[in-house]
């Protein structure tokens, strides 16, 4: 209350500071991330050379739960996102917490995926460095920028969405260039050979395009910083959803035209093979800086919406009160940041970039399945101001698809299982401590 009299925000207060242009170009920076410039060779192997479907189906199978964020963002604006949502609907401690870790994890799974994908093929372009070390080096780097406070890291964002957006800019040029010159081979794009048979083949690069379609969980994060969250966010969560389909799309079909499929899959650094064979000129290393920023945009908008959400459990109670605290000049969650980058840290440290980014789809298509059925069970809790209402059928189906994706339909590694369901336990784990911590500080358990 002291710093209330001073005139500084109270710790329970973050400020409302994001517009909608700029929340706009957050989901956008997102979606245009990581994914497209790292998952284009593997989304190759699953269906030969026929990569946009995946992305086509993925984008509209995200829409159906993008309509279910959009309800409940606008009816409960608040930075606690899905775990928010679920207390509403079951009121039950543990299934809030279990989701709201789930979330938490997704995005700092994402992060560790982008922070090794950053020492792979576009790294190697100016220096040899081992991937771990560079991968840890990036996340101290993401870490001092979200530090810095929330206008800052947008601010950062937005430079950053930016540069990457002109990168593929630089692919569909490429692309319109080639079909021009008569170059590359366009009827390959329409080579159907999945390795699994159609329906499992599509099920699977559908799953691993998925991966690069997730940004409107992230901004949803970002609901209580936001100036006009029941205006903008329905705005920026579908216009950047079809900004990004738009581009994904063209930028597929570029790279199947001018790279075989077999060296789009075999590279950790697709895209750049692409700028390496047009006809059009553009330098290598400029190419693989732009990449380099890309993913690090994915990084730092990860670890933003990460350490909100753990600030959003520990002001609802969920977790220890000390992961709540903001810093007092910057209004940054300080102390939820440095618990999120701790765990990415080990998560780089053992993890590789494939392995994690399919962990954050499968975390998040649990989660995605959930949040639909939540904006159904919630309608029975109207709100005086007005709000989007996505229409019945959307959330509903949306589940459906989101457990199927989430199943061993796709083809998924095992250990893809093993480590989403290692994290659970843990997160399970938390909480009972936190629980019995509880009680036996109220006098509720026996000394």
């Amino acid at each position: 209350m002291a710093r209330a009299v001073l005139g500084q925000p109270e710790e329970s207060e973050l400020k409302r500071v994001i517009g909608r242009k700029v929340l706009l170009l957050f989901v956008v920076g997102d979606i245009l991330g990581a994914g497209i410039y790292a998952l284009v060779g593997q989304v190759a192997g699953e269906v030969g050379g026929a990569i946009w479907l995946p992305f086509l189906v993925a984008f509209v199978l995200a829409s159906l739960t993008a309509t279910a964020y959009a309800e409940l963002v606008g009816k409960y604006p608040k930075a606690s996102g899905a775990a928010l949502y679920t207390h509403k609907a079951f009121g039950l401690p543990f299934v809030t917490f279990m989701v709201a870790f789930t979330v938490m994890m997704s995005g700092v799974t994402s992060a560790s995926a982008a922070a090794r994908a950053f020492g792979g093929r576009y790294l190697a372009e100016f220096i040899t460095l081992p991937v771990i070390v560079g991968a840890l080096a990036f996340l101290a780097l993401v870490t001092l920028v979200n530090l810095a406070g929330i206008s800052e890291s947008i601010k950062v964002n937005v430079v950053l969405t930016a540069i990457e957006a002109f990168g593929l800019l630089v692919i569909v040029v490429i692309g319109i260039w080639a079909l021009i010159q008569g170059d590359g081979e366009p009827a390959r794009a329409l080579e159907f050979h999945p390795q699994n048979g159609a329906i499992l083949g599509v099920l699977g690069g559908t799953a691993l395009a998925f991966y690069a379609l997730l940004g409107f969980e992230d901004s949803v994060n970002l609901a209580e910083e936001a100036k006009h969250p029941q205006a903008d966010f329905p705005r920026a969560l579908f216009g950047g959803l079809v900004f990004a389909a738009v581009v994904y799309l063209a930028v597929a079909f570029t790279a199947t035209m001018l790279v075989d499929t077999k060296t789009l899959e075999s590279s950790t650094g697709p895209l750049l093979e692409v700028v390496k064979v047009a006809g059009l000129s553009f330098p290598p290393k400029l190419f693989a800086l732009i990449a380099l920023l890309a993913v690090g945009n994915t990084a730092l908008i990860n670890m933003i919406m990460a350490s909100r959400l753990v600030y959003g459990m520990a002001r609802e109670g969920i977790v220890p009160s000390v992961l709540g605290k903001v810093a007092p000049v910057r209004a940054t969650p300080w102390t939820a940041i440095l618990f999120t980058v701790a765990v990415a840290v080990v998560l780089v440290s053992t993890g590789d970039v494939g392995g994690l980014a399919d962990t954050t789809v499968l975390l998040l298509l649990l989660v995605f399945a959930l949040v639909n059925v939540c904006v159904l069970l919630l309608r029975r809790d109207p709100v005086e101001h007005a709000h989007f209402r996505a229409p019945s059928w959307m959330p509903a189906l949306g589940a459906i698809v989101c457990l199927l994706l989430a199943s061993p339909l796709t083809g998924r590694d095992a250990e893809v299982y093993v480590r989403a369901a290692t994290l659970i336990v843990i997160g399970a784990a938390l909480w009972l401590v936190n629980y019995l911590f509880t009680r036996y500080r109220s006098g509720r358990l026996p000394h």
